[in-house]
C-alpha cells in the first residue's frame, strides 16, 4: 500500500477502479484511493496531504503524479434507540447502508432513521439509482405489460386472515425477544412457515429496513397485508422503544378478534348444515321421487286432493323453468350490490342489521366490543387520540357507528372529552359511556376501554349461545314442516286412491 504521512487525518482503506492521470502522458489505468477520515488524528487539510500522496504514488507508478482523484467513504447520519429506550444520534463512515445498519445493530441498538449525508455530485447518482430501482420494480410487478382491467382483476392480492396475521406477528415478536436484531429477525421470517403472508413480504420489509427505513414505513408500503391500525401501532412502538411489546399486544389483539369471528362461524355451521340437508331433500323429492308418483296418479285416473295437485304443479314448473331460480338470484345480487354501494343504501342496510331481532343484538355486541378493544389497543400503545379515533372509524364495518365515531373525533378536536360526543350520538350504550367517563376522570381511558371490550365480548359469547339455541330448534321445525308437507301431499293422494278403489 502506498505511503501515507503519519500525521494526516486520512488513511487509505481500499482501492476502486478509477484513473490517475499524468499531465505528460495519456491516461493510464490505475486506481483512485478511497479515503477514510480519521477524526481522532490531528486536523490536516486535504490540500496539504495531496503533495505527499502524489510523491508516494509517483514512486509506486514510476512517474510523478500531477493530478489525483480521491473518493471518500460515504457518511450516514442515524437515529437509533437503545434497549433502555434512550435515543442515540450520530454519523457513521461505512461503505453502504447495509454496513451502517449492521454496525448499529451490533451495538445493540434499534435503528429508527438512516440517511446518507449529502455531498457534492451525489444527487445525480441518487436520482439515477432511484430511477433504476423504480424501473426494476415496475418490471418486477409487470406494470405496462397488461391492460388496466386485466391488471385490476388478476393483480388483486389476497388479504391474510386474522389468525394468520396474529401468527406472523407473534413469530416476529418471539424472534426479537430472543435477542435477534430486526433485520436478522426479518430474514428468519422468510424461512418460517407463515400461512397467508408470502415470504416475499418479509424479504421486502428486510430490504427496506436495511436501506434505513423504519419498520412502520416499510409496512405502510404493503397495505393489503398491514392495515393502518397495524402500521400506526408499530410506529408508536418504534418511537417509544417498545417494539417487541407492541408486537405481542398486536398478536393478542388479532387472536382475540379471530376468536370472536370463529365463534360466529361456529354458531352458523349447524343451521347451514341443517338448511342444506333440508333443501337437498326437497329438491330430490321434487325432481326424482314426485314425478314417479305423478305417473302412478295419472294412470289411476283418480281425483287428487288440492295439496297434491299444488305440489305436482310446483314440480312441473320447477322442472320447466328451473333456470329462473339462478336468474332471480343473480338479479337480486346485482340490485343488492348497487344499492349497498351507495352511501344511503349502505347506511340503510347497516341500520337494518342492528334492528333485526336476536341477530341484531349479536351485531351490536360485536361492534361495541370491536370499537372498545381497537381504541384501547391504540391508546395503550401511545397513538394520539385523534389518530386512534380515525383508525377505529375505518376499522368498524358499520356506517352507523363509524359516522358516530367521526362526529366524536370532530368534537374531540374542539377540546371535548370522548364520552360527551359518544353520549350525544345515541348509538353507544350507557354502560360504555359511563365506563369511559370514569376512565377520563381517573386518567386511565385505555384501561376503561379494555374493561368495556371484555364486558361486551363476554356478553357476545352468551348472545351467540342463545342465538344458536334458538336457531337449532327453529331449523329443525322448518325442516320438519317442509318434509312433512311433502309427505302429507303424497299420503293424502294415496288415501284418496285407496278409498276410491274400495268404493268401487
Amino acid at each position: 500500500m502506498p505511503f501515507c504521512p503519519p500525521f494526516c487525518q486520512y488513511k487509505i482503506l481500499s482501492i476502486s477502479d478509477l484513473a490517475i492521470q499524468n499531465r505528460t502522458r495519456t491516461t493510464k489505468p490505475a486506481s483512485a484511493f478511497i479515503i477514510h477520515r480519521n477524526h481522532h488524528k490531528s486536523s490536516v487539510p486535504l490540500d496539504a496531504l495531496l503533495p505527499h500522496l502524489k510523491v508516494a504514488l509517483g514512486r509506486n507508478f514510476g512517474a510523478p503524479m500531477c493530478s489525483l482523484e480521491l473518493r471518500f467513504m460515504p457518511q450516514f447520519s442515524y437515529k437509533a434507540r437503545k434497549r433502555s429506550g434512550e435515543l442515540v444520534q450520530g454519523v457513521l463512515e461505512v461503505p453502504d447502508r447495509s454496513a451502517a445498519l449492521s454496525q448499529i445493530e451490533m451495538e445493540g441498538m434499534l435503528p429508527i432513521a438512516l440517511d446518507a449525508v449529502k455531498s457534492k455530485g451525489k444527487g445525480a447518482r441518487k436520482a439515477s439509482s432511484s430511477t433504476s430501482q423504480a424501473s426494476r420494480k415496475s418490471s418486477r410487478n409487470g406494470e405496462g405489460s397488461a391492460p388496466p382491467i386485466l391488471r385490476e382483476i388478476f393483480g388483486r392480492k389476497r388479504k391474510p386472515k386474522l389468525q394468520e396475521l396474529a401468527t406472523y406477528t407473534q413469530q416476529l415478536a418471539n424472534l426479537l425477544h430472543s435477542g435477534m436484531p430486526l433485520t436478522v429477525a426479518l430474514n428468519s421470517m422468510t424461512h418460517l412457515q407463515s400461512k397467508g403472508i408470502p415470504k416475499e413480504i418479509s424479504e421486502q420489509l428486510r430490504q427496506d429496513v436495511m436501506e434505513g427505513k423504519g419498520l412502520s414505513d416499510a409496512m405502510s408500503k404493503q397495505p393489503h397485508i398491514f392495515t393502518d391500525l397495524y402500521v400506526n401501532m408499530i410506529r408508536a412502538g418504534e418511537q417509544s422503544g417498545a417494539l417487541e411489546e407492541v408486537l405481542h399486544r398486536l398478536a393478542a389483539h388479532f387472536e382475540r378478534f379471530a376468536e370472536v369471528r370463529q365463534k360466529f362461524v361456529s354458531a352458523l355451521i349447524y343451521p347451514i348444515i341443517v338448511g342444506s340437508v333440508g333443501l337437498g331433500i326437497i329438491i330430490l323429492f321434487m325432481t326424482v321421487i314426485l314425478p314417479k308418483f305423478t305417473q302412478i296418479f295419472t294412470d289411476m285416473k283418480v281425483p287428487l286432493p288440492a295439496s297434491t295437485q299444488a305440489l305436482i304443479t310446483m314440480s312441473r314448473i320447477s322442472a320447466s323453468y328451473w333456470w329462473l331460480a339462478p336468474l332471480v338470484f343473480v338479479v337480486f345480487l346485482i340490485i343488492y350490490k348497487r344499492f349497498s354501494s351507495t352511501p344511503s343504501g349502505r347506511h340503510s342496510i347497516d341500520k337494518w342489521k342492528l334492528s333485526i331481532p336476536v341477530i341484531g343484538n349479536v351485531f351490536k355486541l360485536n361492534l361495541f366490543g370491536q370499537f372498545a378493544r381497537t381504541l384501547a389497543t391504540l391508546l395503550k400503545n401511545g397513538v394520539p387520540v385523534l389518530t386512534a379515533l380515525k383508525i377505529t372509524e375505518k376499522v368498524i364495518p358499520n356506517t352507523v357507528l363509524s359516522e358516530a365515531i367521526a362526529k366524536t373525533r370532530e368534537d374531540v378536536t374542539d377540546g371535548k372529552t370522548i364520552s360527551q360526543p359518544l353520549n350525544r350520538s345515541k348509538v353507544f350504550p350507557q354502560l360504555m359511556i359511563d365506563l369511559i367517563k370514569i376512565g377520563e376522570e381517573t386518567g386511565d381511558v385505555p384501561g376503561s376501554l379494555q374493561s368495556v371490550a371484555e364486558t361486551y365480548e363476554n356478553e357476545l359469547t352468551i348472545a351467540l349461545r342463545v342465538m344458536t339455541n334458538l336457531v337449532e330448534p327453529a331449523m329443525i321445525i322448518l325442516m320438519a314442516i317442509g318434509v312433512g308437507g311433502l309427505l302429507f301431499s303424497i299420503l293424502s293422494a294415496m288415501f284418496q286412491i285407496t278409498s276410491t278403489i274400495g268404493s268401487r
